[in-house]
This record gives C-alpha cells, structure tokens and sequence, in this order.
C-alpha cells in the first residue's frame, strides 16, 4: 500500500479533478467512501431528484474550505492536503467500508483529524477506482489553528505497514529516506504520451550513474555528460564557485519549449554536486590511461584483462562485506560504479541483464550509515579500467571474464543483502537480492560457451586421469556440498580445471583447497562454476578455454600491484597440450 502525499491551495479543482473523467477516462464510479462526520455531501451518489452533480461538488468544496475561510490571513497558503493511497496489483480489492477504515486511519496518522477530536480538520475520502482512494483535506482546525503534521509522510507510510499487515495485504518495505525520488504521475504519462520506455528523471538518473562510474575529476565527470548527449548547466555563485549542476535530455521540453531542468539531488540524494566530490575525494580513482592499439587495431584482450582485475578487487569487496563492519559501506558505492562500468562495456548478450542489476543495486548504495576512513580507490579504479578498455564485444576470452567476474558480483551482491539486512534496512536488502537474481540471469548467459567448452575438456580426458581428478574433487567436497541442479552436478569442467592448473604447474589439491578456503560456498548456485572461476583466476589460467595453456617461465618479471589497486596478471603461456587422447604425448603424472 503506496501512500503518496501533496499539498496545494485550490479545494474545488481538486474535486472536479476527482470526480471528473480522469485524463483517461479512468475515472468511474466516483464515490465518496468516508467524511469527517459522514454526513458530506456526495456529488457522486447524490440521488435527490433535482440533484445537480456540479452543485453538490460545490457544497463539498464550501463545506471543506469552511474553517479555511474563518481563518481568514492566519490560514496557510496552501491549506489542501492530498493523499491518493494505492494497493499492490497483487491484492485483493478492498470494500468501501475497509478503504473507509484506511482514510481514517491515516487521517488519525498525520495528525488532522485524531479520533475523539471534534476540532480536528475535515476531510474527505473519494474512490473512482478498484485499486486507489484520494484522501483531500483542509488544513484549519475547528478552533481555527494549524494541525502539526511534522513528519506526515514517514507517519502515513508507518501506518500503511501496519494496516497492510491487519488486513493480509502485500507487505512493503520500510523505508529511510534515502531513496530517489519517484517520477511524477505527470511525468509518467508525458512519457507515454511521447513515446518514451521511461520518465526523463530515470533516464537522466542512469546517464549520470554511469559518467560518475569510474571517474576520477570532476572536469571528467562534466566532459562524460557531454560526450552522452546530455545538456549540463552549471549553477555559479557569486565568488565564481560551481555549487550545483543540472542536466536535461535534449528534445525535452516544457510547453513553453524551453529545456526542462533536474538538478543532481532531485535525480538521487548521492547525485548532488557536494556528495560527488566528497565521493571523489574519499576513493579518487586511479588516472591511469588504457595502452594504445598496436597497428592500428584494438586491442582486444584489455577488456579481458582488466575484468580479471577487477574480479579480485570485487572479491575483497566481499570479505569486507561479510566481516559486517560499518566501514563496508563505501565499498557498496564501488560496487555500483563497477556495476555501471560492467554493464556499459559488456557485450549485447549480457548487457540488458546487467543494466538491470546495476539499476537494481543503485538502491543498496545508499543508506544512513556513513564509512569514517572511505577508501573507494581499488574498485574505482577498477571501475575506470573497464571503461576505458570499452565494450569487448565478444572477442578472446570476454565470455570467460565477463562470467568470471559476475559469478564474484553474485557473491558481493549476495554479503550485501546480508550487510543490509543485520541493520534493518529492508529496502537496501531487497534490492541487493533482486541484484542477485539479475547477475545470476546474466552469468548464465555469459558462461553458457565458455563453460561448455570446459565440460567437452573434462570429458575428453583419460579415463584415469579423469578419475583422479574427481577423486580429488571429492576428497575436497563432500558430496552434499556439490549442489546444483541435475545438469551441472557432474565435475566435468572442474576436473578439466585442474588438470590445466596442474599442467601450468601448480598442486591440483593444494589449488583446490585454497579456492575452496577464499570464501563460503553456501550461497553459492552451483558450486561447481564458482570454484572453477576461482581456480582460473588464481591459477592465472586463461578464462576461455580455447587459449593455450602455458607453464609460467622462469625469471619472468612480474609488474608489482599499485598501492592503490589490486592487479591480477595473467601468466605468460606456452604451447597447447598435447592431446589427450594420444598416449605417446600424455604429460607424465605427478
């Protein structure tokens, strides 16, 4: 149940709005449902004979505005509360004595009209529809004074829980505060009207995400809204400071053709100028540039090589998630950047799934509890690494990576609801968990090739060889914890991990146990893709199957990790193994 709640100043027009058509024809069977006293006159039910609807509604307004009009000056200017109270789609359709209950319960709620008080405001509840009531009242007592409605809307939203729990509806979650605004009701049907998949506030709102993703200036940051298309308008003080900026999509315009403005606070409490610097000055990323393309191509393997990267800095993330210190918080402002980047860059396959976890996750970011000592700067810069090496679109090893990576997200998203729920914040959890099924949608797409591709190694190799290895697997993980659905449970990809891990020239049990002790596995989907994605990167095997394997060298300089970010550099690798099927160029066993 949505309680959604405006002020304004003009009774009789809110009334004939109400009992009019709708901008739609929506409008039916308007109806009052409750009244101050129950005895207001109702221009939809009038069936006196020489009724006039119009004269009726007029006798309401007067009625309404009657203590408004005693007051004279003292009353507020805008005296009209509006509340219009909405039921999940899921529900059942309430009666008009139970939307009657609702209206005076959250009446009673804000503090217009506490049950017993015979000054308190008068008001009144109409329904022209299965689903919603519209709740107007006038804001002068009996005795002529102001009610005190501080807080009206946490006040309605706290009672909507509780009447939603009494009388068996959906359940909505708390909130705090820190959610963005929701587009109007004018903005939605001006979408709908021009065609538009979405309100420009939400448009606008994912366009500055995805500039701020990354970045590590604010001139960045501004040259990155530009580049998107985006108009920008600064708001200067006198002293010449930038305090503010605003945005606008191009061809969105008012009826007076002039561009229609939203501020970077009214798109998100986090969107503001002041809180984005503070972001940057908290965690700035690294201002690194990608390598230049080598004769005059792309190069292709970048993208590849900086998901690797950000997949150990996604998974520290985690561990700090898990560890439940209120520090981990800045590090729920990394995720969502590495999110956008990800979903930016990824390619068409996985991108849709992707942009919907990052939109999903941009709720989880936000909430009251603040980080002391910030520091973004690893999954920033991972962030940024991404975007600069650009969409991989599919080639060298970006299905492997892209997975590899999201299989970690899952994990981050999954310590994050946990994060979130310890502390009470419902909405933050639920969005975290939505998340979760989004990137796990995603992996599945993006692992679909590359996993197959291990399954075929698996089952090529010799049987005993073969044997070995899922003895290994076994003697590692019991079977109960290799759960997964009735396609994936064989350890075909596993085993075909660890006998390249062992070709590269690492101990396949020791390997196995260290990827096995990273982090639970519990909440893993299938047990099997998480291990074989942390066994590729530690052992620095190529995500894609079809790369060669190759034993790390000797004396190869390895390029130490920045203080300010974690690298992960991939091994160099030497020629194919020989096939397995071919006993002569077995490799000999350990």
């Amino acid at each position: 149940m949505v309680p959604k709640i405006r002020r304004g100043s003009r009774t009789h027009g809110l009334l004939v709005y109400l009992y009019g058509p709708g901008k739609r024809d929506e409008h039916i069977d308007a109806h009052l449902v409750g009244s101050w006293d129950g005895f207001a006159p109702d221009p939809g039910r009038d069936t006196s004979p020489d009724s006039d609807p119009k004269v009726t509604l007029a006798r309401l307004a007067a009625a309404l505005d009657l203590r408004v009009k005693q007051a004279g000056t003292t009353a507020p200017a805008e005296h009209v509360w509006h509340c219009s109270v909405r039921t999940d789609p899921g529900d059942r359709t309430l009666t008009d004595a139970e939307w009657n209950t609702v209206a005076r319960r959250l009446v009673h709620a804000v503090n217009l009209a506490p049950e017993g008080d015979p000054d308190g405001c008068r008001w009144v509840a109409v329904r022209h529809a299965d689903d919603h009531i519209h709740i107007l009242a006038t804001m002068v007592r009996g005795d002529l004074r102001r009610p005190r409605m501080n807080y009206d809307f946490k006040k309605a939203q706290a009672e909507c829980r509780r009447i939603e729990k009494q009388m068996g509806l959906r359940e909505l979650k708390p909130g705090d505060g820190t959610g963005a605004k929701t587009p109007t009701s004018a903005e939605r049907f001006k979408a709908e009207r021009t065609n538009r998949p979405e309100a420009p506030r939400e448009t606008l709102r994912e366009a500055v995400r995805h500039a701020l993703a990354g970045t590590a200036t604010e001139e960045e940051f501004f040259t990155r809204l530009r580049q998107a298309g985006l108009r920008v308008k600064m708001r200067i003080a006198p002293s010449g400071d930038a305090i503010g900026y605003n945005v606008a999509l191009p061809g969105d315009r008012n009826r007076d053709r002039k561009p229609i403005w939203f501020a970077g606070s009214t798109l998100a409490p986090d969107l503001s100028l002041p809180k984005i610097r503070l972001r940057l000055a908290d965690g700035t990323a690294d201002q690194r540039t990608p390598p230049a393309a080598t004769s005059g191509r792309p190069d292709w393997s970048q993208p590849a090589r900086e998901r690797r990267s950000a997949t150990g800095i996604a998974e520290h993330a985690a561990i700090m998630l898990a560890s439940d210190d209120d520090e981990a918080a800045a590090q729920l402002v990394g995720v969502g950047e590495l999110l956008d980047a990800v979903a930016q860059t990824s390619p068409a396959a996985t991108r849709s799934e992707l942009g919907a976890a990052a939109r999903a996750f941009e709720r989880a970011t936000r909430s009251h509890v603040r980080a002391e000592r910030a520091d973004t700067r690893a999954i920033r810069s991972a962030a940024r690494g991404i975007i600069q090496a650009g969409s991989a679109l599919g080639r060298g090893e970006d299905g492997g990576t892209t997975a590899m990576l999201v299989s970690t997200l899952v994990l981050v998203a999954l310590a994050a609801a946990r994060w979130h729920s310890a502390r009470g914040h419902a909405q933050q959890a639920h969005a975290s968990r939505q998340t979760v099924e989004h990137l796990r949608a995603a992996y599945r797409q993006a692992a679909a090739t590359p996993m197959q591709a291990l399954r075929d190694q698996g089952r090529a190799l010799l049987e005993a060889e073969r044997r070995t290895y899922e003895a290994t697997i076994r003697a590692a993980l019991p079977e109960e914890r290799l759960r997964a659905d009735s396609s994936s449970t064989k350890t075909d990809a596993l085993a075909a991990t660890l006998a390249q891990a062992e070709q590269a020239g690492h101990d396949p049990k020791a390997l196995l146990q260290q990827a096995i002790d990273m982090r639970e596995l519990d909440t893993a989907e299938d047990v099997n893709d998480v291990l074989v994605w942390r066994l590729r990167r530690v052992a620095q095997l190529p995500a894609h199957p079809g790369e060669a394997i190759r034993r790390p060298q000797a004396g190869t300089s390895q390029r130490k990790p920045s203080a300010n970010r974690t690298i992960t550099r991939t091994a160099p690798m030497a020629a194919p193994r020989p096939a397995a099927s071919d006993p002569r160029n077995r490799p000999p066993r350990r």
